[in-house]
């Protein structure tokens, strides 16, 4: 799909964009907050479902 008003004039900054291995490397995952989001996103879809089916 083309855009019609894509502007070929803009200058790409790949330093911008660049991940350095020591970045990945040195950073700290924080799971016990992961673990919470992800139990918090199947709590909402189960209760959204059991909404859903009570309507119907």
């Amino acid at each position: 799909m083309e855009t019609p008003n894509h502007n070929t004039d803009i200058i790409f900054d790949e330093d911008l964009y660049t991940i350095e291995w020591s970045d990945i490397e040195n950073a700290e995952m924080d799971y016990e907050n992961y673990l919470n989001d992800i139990e918090n996103f199947f709590r909402q879809d189960f209760e959204n479902d059991v909404l859903e089916e009570d309507i119907f």
